[in-house]
């Protein structure tokens, strides 16, 4: 009742509302903050639905993915109430190199900067990481859509050698059958340089493309999906072994990350969806 005549009446003092209600100053803010905590409480539980579902949600994801389920309330309140309720965490990350680029393999130039893609397989983004599990570490080797941003194949393994992305990059070409002319982005890594690797290239019609030795933000696509990977799933678990992490992660990719995650770059929609928003657009 108080918050209506406010909302009514704008203009009119508290000593005036308060009067005109018969009631106290203090019983006034003692309601108004009452009402706060119970909408704070309520909006707390959402916001646990929903970083319980995605673990390494900031408040801006958090924001629109409430919006998305009906449930619209401003940015710099859920930053408060995550805040205040410590729903925001920066879990560590861990190190191990991956990249070997000091070999007498062919080197290609970064062409990347000339591409802008404007559709689904036109430019690949591939790379490689660690990930820890009980008795050491394993490998995942992923390809990326610069488009759309989906993992369209992925691999894991024991060994750090050409046949992890390999694999990755057959994966892709089984599920998405390109047509020749596609850049394929990688690092100077040896394993990407490999014969083998450039040679199933070249078959299918990509044109490779490697990133400057020592700079990251060549393949900045893939540095955010690995940072996200890390930060949202492999950095939260205790793999057992490969078969452990390799269950949990592809449920990840296939599921959360390219289906459910929201994508900032994306207008704040999943990858599938704006995949989907693109193709039907097309027609």
């Amino acid at each position: 009742m108080i918050e209506d005549a406010r909302s009514a009446h704008p203009e009119v003092s508290v000593r005036r509302l308060c009067a005109l209600h018969g009631v106290s100053r203090s019983w006034f803010y003692d309601q108004q903050a009452r009402e706060e905590t119970d909408t704070d409480q309520a909006l707390c539980q959402d916001i646990e639905t929903v970083v319980e579902e995605f673990v390494g949600y900031g408040y801006r994801r958090v924001t629109r993915e409430l919006a998305r389920r009906g449930r619209p309330v401003n940015h710099k309140r859920v930053l408060r109430v995550m805040r205040e309720r410590h729903l925001l965490c920066r879990p560590k990350r861990r190190y191990r190199a991956t990249t070997e680029s000091n070999h007498h393999e062919k080197r290609f130039p970064n062409l990347l900067p000339d591409v802008v893609p404007v559709r689904p397989d036109q430019v690949w983004h591939a790379d490689m990481t660690y990930v820890r599990v009980r008795q050491g570490f394993v490998y995942l080797a992923c390809v990326l859509d610069g488009f759309t941003r989906e993992v369209v194949g992925w691999s894991m393994s024991k060994f750090l050698d050409a046949e992890l992305p390999l694999a990755a990059l057959n994966n892709a070409l089984a599920t998405r059958c390109p047509a020749p002319g596609l850049l394929h982005h990688s690092d100077q890594g040896v394993q990407y340089a490999s014969r083998v690797y450039v040679d199933r290239l070249r078959s299918t019609g990509m044109k490779p493309s490697m990133s400057r030795t020592g700079n990251p933000y060549d393949n900045a696509k893939m540095e955010s999906f690995y940072k996200t990977l890390k930060t949202e799933e492999v950095d939260r678990q205790e793999y057992v072994d490969l078969d452990d992490a390799r269950w949990h992660i592809g449920i990840f990719i296939a599921d959360l990350y390219n289906h459910r995650r929201l994508h900032s770059s994306l207008g704040y929609v999943p990858p599938a969806e704006f995949a989907a928003r693109y193709t039907a657009a097309q027609r």
